[in-house]
């Protein structure tokens, strides 16, 4: 299959992504490390945490749909990153002076949040005008192969790092990561249309509302927005648990750690690279909602964890197969949406996607804090993974409406279009 050319601003936009991108990895669980053993607060403090930050940073991003519609997306993106920038840096500076305290990871996590969904709104619309429609699943199964990249090399280096050096330089390599993206976004010479900057300029605040809407009005988005928001809220309200329970339970160093959650990511690569053919053998609908069932069989397995080497090889064996599903719904995902969401209306329901996901994750995350507490790390665990077990169910039925499909496949309708 010959590889497709995207263009210099295509270019541009996959490097600042792989720049912040590999900056997040680097950090992977630089704030849960950073709060048990510099700061040595329990599970549930950990969960708020995350928890707390997630959903002020939801809330702070809501009217952040029409704002996004109504103003350019490069300066947006600029933008967001320069504050990702700061917000960070100021982590380390508290840490060598000897200043951090848990408000200030609050007060970080709050602004990262809701920058990261500006930024991820801004970001889907902008790449719908930098590539043609046909060129979609192409530019996102780039992402996601540079997504699991990063993934599978940064918590492993990121271990490391910590290990030798503490967990705030990680959060430096975050940081940078995030001036690089800026760098390579402004570097874009591409001009952005006009025509839908001038439609959005009229959207008011309350029209948000209007993506949720639209969401819910689409038979074939409408599931696939309740599924993805379950199954991320399931999975990313387990994330602090896990640092818990492997650093603090069960004695794991902080490379065992880095290495288990990241050697599995080649998986998603090797996912986000099978996508495209697997669309083409078997039809999108059929592939989307076959890796949607299967990346939510296997979390259930991290409730049998150990420590040593067994416990770390388990990790490793679990995130492989969860994480290569992942890897193939994921672009398959991405592209559909952005196919079925008219120009006009791509930041308010981006937004509306992103603000109702991220706080799903901020309020489950609360609560298996709690569950967490009452119970312990392990129990919580293995209750999100059995909850995660009945998401399949949410996943988009056979249309017979009739319209006309969005791909095929051979003898397979790809998810049609109903609106």
């Amino acid at each position: 299959m010959a590889r497709q050319k995207l263009g210099r601003s295509f270019g541009w936009l996959w490097s600042a992504f792989a720049a912040s991108t590999v900056g997040t990895w680097l950090g992977f669980g630089a704030f849960p490390l950073i709060a048990i053993q510099v700061l040595h607060v329990g599970p549930a403090a950990v969960s708020a945490l995350a928890a707390a930050g997630l959903a002020v940073g939801a809330l702070l991003a809501l009217p952040f749909g029409p704002w996004v519609e109504a103003h350019r997306k490069k300066p947006v993106m600029i933008v967001t990153d320069l504050v990702r920038f700061a917000a960070l840096l100021t982590i380390p500076a508290a840490c060598f002076a000897d200043r951090l305290t848990y408000t200030q990871l609050l007060v970080v996590s709050v602004i990262s949040a809701a920058a990261n969904i500006a930024f991820t709104s801004a970001s889907g619309a902008y790449l719908k005008q930098l590539v043609r429609p046909d060129h979609l699943l192409v530019a996102n199964g780039r992402f996601e192969s540079t997504t699991w990249t990063a993934t599978a090399v940064g918590p492993t280096l990121g271990g490391a790092a910590i290990s030798l050096l503490g967990p705030a330089v990680t959060v430096i390599a975050n940081a940078v990561g995030f001036l690089l993206s800026a760098v390579g976004i402004g570097a874009i010479r591409q001009q952005e249309t006009t025509s839908e900057r001038a439609g959005a300029a009229k959207v008011r605040a309350s029209d948000l509302v209007k993506g949720w809407r639209f969401i819910h009005d689409d038979r074939q988005l409408r599931p696939l927005f309740w599924n993805t928001v379950a199954v991320n809220a399931l999975i990313m309200a387990t994330e602090p648990l896990m640092a818990v329970l492997l650093l603090q339970d069960l004695g794991w160093m902080a490379w065992q750690y880095g290495l288990a959650f990241g050697l599995p990511c080649v998986g998603g690569f090797a996912g986000a690279q099978l996508a495209p053919r697997l669309e083409a053998r078997y039809g999108r609908r059929r592939v989307l909602i076959t890796s949607g069932a299967l990346r939510a069989l296997w979390p259930v397995g991290l409730f049998f964890v150990m420590p040593g080497t067994a416990g770390v090889v388990l990790v490793i064996a679990v995130e492989l197969v969860l994480i290569t599903c992942m890897g193939v719904f994921n672009p398959l995902f991405a592209t559909e949406r952005l196919q079925r969401v008219p120009a006009e209306r791509v930041g308010r329901v981006l937004v509306a996607w992103n603000v109702t996901g991220t706080g799903a994750i901020a309020v489950l995350t609360a609560l298996w804090g709690v569950l967490a507490a009452v119970t312990d790390a392990r129990i919580a665990i293995g209750i999100a993974g059995v909850l995660l077990l009945a998401t399949p169910f949410l996943l988009p039925r056979k249309d017979k409406s009739g319209h006309q499909p969005l791909a095929t496949g051979p003898d397979e309708p790809a998810l049609t279009t109903t609106v």
